[in-house]
């Protein structure tokens, strides 16, 4: 919409201009017609409470109190008194400060002079509190929803920079697994090539069969090197020390849940007897972060897990007992096992399902070099 305004913004104006109407209709005095052109005027005035809400709805709240200049007494119609409650209430919820007590002043100030100068009635401290229960419960109303506002706004942006945050240190452990992997590449290419060397002269055939396993080991390390150009950010950290992980510790590590308290029912399918090994640890990884959630809130404590091979890749499918509940987790581990598989071109879903139960299911592609 034009002018930065939202569909909403035409909301509020809108009921209370049908409110108005209809009460117009019935209303059996003078002046009618004329109060319907005021209470439309101010409500249109409201649509713009967001963009210039001390002036305009300050406006609008003294538009509503010139009701008595054209017939109608300020409480004969209910429209305008619905009309300033909004007013002090967008005084307090679109301002930042407290500059939206001026508006309120100014409004209050209309209503001494209104009872001073027009209405004739005699006045008494009621209608202090008449003035007061327009005006003050809105406006508290309104610093209470704009403090709400601007905290989940605060805690918006501070989730964003902890997912941000996570997501670079997935990348930087990813990266430095890589790079563990390629220099145990290197080394042997290294070792196979010295042996090469030996035989080249007294076992030609034996040293063809040695270099060609070089190459495959070479395109290997090649094609895991491009993953961590397109991963690695921070190159200052230091190299972990621990050996990196992989299916080949997938027994101990579910034997570790089971001494947790986990009944893990594990079905493994046609596993490859060599995965490329930055798929290897990403599938490790991923095992860990499903036995972690299910340890957590698997209701009945157990969790099936199903690792099979395809024509493509591998997949491996969760699936335990959900409460429904999130427990005082983050999900910052999902965030990085989605960049993980993303860095490798494959999927993840994850989530609740129609019967009750919590299931993950991820896809990590195996693309092989040729030898």
């Amino acid at each position: 919409m034009p002018g930065g305004l939202r569909r909403t913004d035409l909301a509020l104006p809108l009921v209370i201009a049908a409110i108005a109407t209809v009460e117009v209709v019935a209303y059996d005095g003078d002046g009618k017609w004329a109060a319907l052109g005021i209470e439309l005027v101010a409500c249109g005035l409201l649509v713009l409470r967001r963009t210039s809400a001390l002036l305009l709805v300050t406006i609008a709240a003294l538009v509503s109190l010139s009701f008595p200049l054209i017939g109608p007494a300020i409480d004969e119609l209910a429209t305008p008194i619905l009309i300033l409650a909004a007013c002090s209430y967008t005084l307090a919820r679109w301002i930042a400060d407290f500059r939206g007590l001026v508006g309120l002043a100014v409004i209050v100030v209309g209503f001494v002079l209104l009872y001073a100068l027009i209405d004739e009635r005699d006045h008494n401290v009621t209608d202090v509190v008449f003035v007061a229960a327009i005006l003050v419960p809105p406006y508290v109303m309104g610093r209470i929803v704009r403090r709400l506002a601007d905290y989940n706004d605060l805690l918006a942006r501070e989730q964003e920079l902890v997912r941000r945050e996570a997501v670079r240190d997935e990348r930087d452990r990813i990266a430095r697994e890589l790079h563990d992997v390629i220099a145990h590449s290197l080394s042997a290419m290294v070792v196979q090539i010295a042996a090469a060397q030996d035989l080249v002269r007294r076992d030609p055939d034996r040293a063809a069969s040695i270099l060609d396993r070089v190459a495959g080991t070479g395109r290997t390390a090649i094609a895991e090197t491009g993953r961590l150009l397109h991963v690695i950010r921070d190159v200052s950290n230091e190299l972990g020390l621990a050996p990196t992980p992989g299916l080949h510790d997938l027994d101990a590590l579910v034997r570790e849940f089971e001494h947790n308290g986990l009944r893990v029912e594990l079905e493994v399918d046609g596993l490859p007897e060599e995965l490329p090994p930055a798929v290897d640890v990403s599938a490790y990884r991923i095992v860990r972060e499903v036995l972690t959630n299910a340890l957590r809130y698997a209701t009945d404590g157990q969790v099936r897990l199903e690792l099979a091979a395809t024509s493509s890749g591998l997949t491996i499918h969760a699936r335990n007992n959900a409460s429904g509940r999130t427990g005082l987790g983050s999900g910052l581990g999902l965030v990085g096992l989605a960049e993980r598989v993303k860095v490798l071109g494959g999927t993840i879903s994850h989530g609740p399902t129609t019967d009750g139960q919590y299931e993950l299911v991820a896809t990590l592609p195996v693309v092989r070099e040729p030898v």
